[in-house]
């Protein structure tokens, strides 16, 4: 089945929204604020993908992917997770630089040009973000994934993922020094904004919920 990048772009979003975020359903003004798009817009690209069974969907109601627009969703997220990849191993690219393009590559369709791609990565698990790629065979696993935020004073942790759809919380993660696996203290956590005083690498600053929030570790 041929579809166009936007159509991608939406099976893609409803993947993130309902099965990342470990949703059951997802509502057309969530969708829409998610893309930046009218609430009508993403109505008529709900009609186009309903007739293609990719989505299950009344209008206004609740939205649900079907099974194919599902695993449509996760080969793209597949191709965009390797272009990450390859990007900053091979072409000197910086993990917040690596996001639009990989959005633009991700669209190219061949399976051929994906599987050589993996093959000359090693076979990859995890994205220069600390999120899981997913296998050629389909398989997506949502390993359970606790913010920083969670995290309590005296708390000592290990980097594992960041959100990587914002630039700015890339650079200002690493103008932190933080990096996958970096070891992070939990020195204090303020009542008023529940803002943090955070310690890495011997260095103390103070990181604000919002950040925290986007930012995944493993309790050491």
């Amino acid at each position: 089945m041929e579809l166009t990048k936007t159509e991608e772009d939406y099976l893609k979003a409803l993947f993130h929204l309902i099965v990342e975020n470990e949703a059951d359903k997802a509502g057309t003004n969530q969708l829409a604020e998610y893309l930046g798009v009218s609430p009508a817009s993403a109505n008529n690209m709900l009609k186009k993908l309903k007739g293609k069974a990719l989505v299950d969907y009344e209008k206004y109601g609740k939205l649900e992917l079907a099974d194919k627009g599902k695993a449509i969703a996760v080969r793209l997220i597949r191709k965009h997770r390797l272009w990450e990849t390859f990007l900053c191993q091979h072409m000197n690219f910086t993990w917040d630089e690596v996001h639009e393009v990989a959005e633009q590559l991700e669209h190219i369709q061949s399976p051929k040009l994906i599987a050589e791609l993996d093959k000359f990565l090693g076979f990859p698990s995890r994205d220069p973000h600390g999120a899981i790629i997913p296998g050629a065979d389909g398989a997506y696993d949502t390993p359970p994934k606790a913010s920083l935020s969670s995290l309590k004073a005296g708390d000592v942790c290990r980097l594992v993922a960041v959100n990587d759809s914002s630039e700015s919380l890339l650079r200002y993660a690493s103008r932190l020094g933080l990096s996958l696996n970096s070891e992070i203290l939990v020195e204090e956590i303020h009542e008023f904004d529940s803002s943090m005083a955070i310690v890495v690498a011997g260095v103390s600053t103070m990181v604000s919920k919002q950040f925290a929030d986007h930012v995944f570790v493993e309790k050491l």
